[in-house]
C-alpha cells in the first residue's frame, strides 16, 4: 500500500476551524503566562542529524520562567547524564515543549529556538531547593497555542482507578538485572536504589 500524500490527508481530515488557527500566536500573552505560572511538567522535543529525543521536565509550579513575551527559560537538572537535549541544541536549535497540567484536560504547546546559557544571574533565578543548575535553556518562542485534552480523557490520565499497579509491568531493577545478567537479589537492590534516587537525588 503506498504512503499517503498531503492530498490524501486533506481528503481525510477537515481543515482546522478559523478560531483554532487564530489562536496560534507568535508571542506569549497573559493567558499563556497564567498557565506557565502553574506548570509543573512538560515534555521537551529536540533533534539533530543523529536522531530525535523527547525528555520529561518537571519542577515546582512556575519552574519555567517567562522572561518576556518572546522568551521562556528553565533549568537543566541532572538526569541520566546523556544530556541529549543539550547535545542536540549544539547542532540544531529547534525545540518543542508540550505542557501537561495536573487535573486539567488541556495542553499548552510552545515551538521555538533554544540556546544553552550559563549566565550566573539567570541560573540564580532558576535555583531550586538551594541548588543552582549548571546550565539553563532559553527558548525564543515562535509559536504558542493551547491544545485540546481529548488524549487525556481517552487515556483516563487523571482517573485514580487508571493508575498502574507496580506489579503490572517489570520493575526498573528487574530490567536492569536481566540486561546485566544479575540475580533476583540484584533486582531487589537495584529497585531500592532507584526508588531512593528518583525521589531524593533530584538536584
Amino acid at each position: 500500500m503506498p504512503d499517503l500524500t498531503a492530498a490524501d490527508l486533506d481528503r481525510l481530515y477537515a481543515p482546522p476551524a478559523e478560531s483554532i488557527q487564530r489562536a496560534v500566536l507568535p508571542r506569549l500573552i497573559d493567558f499563556h503566562a497564567a498557565y506557565l505560572q502553574q506548570a509543573s511538567f512538560f515534555c521537551l522535543a529536540s533533534g539533530r542529524e543523529e536522531g530525535l529525543d523527547v525528555s520529561p521536565r518537571g519542577g515546582p509550579p512556575g519552574f519555567v520562567r517567562v522572561l518576556d513575551p518572546a522568551h521562556v527559560a528553565f533549568a537543566d537538572w541532572p538526569g541520566n547524564n546523556r544530556i541529549e537535549t543539550l547535545r542536540n541544541l549544539v547542532e540544531d536549535d529547534r525545540l518543542a515543549l508540550l505542557f501537561l497540567f495536573l487535573g486539567l484536560d488541556v495542553f499548552l504547546r510552545i515551538n521555538g529556538r533554544g540556546r544553552i546559557s550559563d549566565d550566573a544571574a539567570l541560573l540564580e533565578q532558576l535555583s531550586e531547593s538551594g541548588k543552582r543548575p549548571k546550565t539553563a535553556i532559553v527558548v525564543a518562542v515562535e509559536q504558542v497555542l493551547f491544545h485540546c485534552g481529548k488524549a487525556i480523557n481517552r487515556a483516563r490520565l487523571w482517573a485514580p482507578d487508571a493508575r498502574l499497579a507496580r506489579d503490572a509491568v517489570p520493575s526498573i531493577g528487574a530490567m536492569k538485572a536481566a540486561l546485566s545478567g544479575g540475580s533476583a537479589a540484584d533486582a531487589a537492590r537495584l529497585d531500592a536504589d532507584y526508588q531512593e534516587a528518583v525521589r531524593k537525588d533530584l538536584y
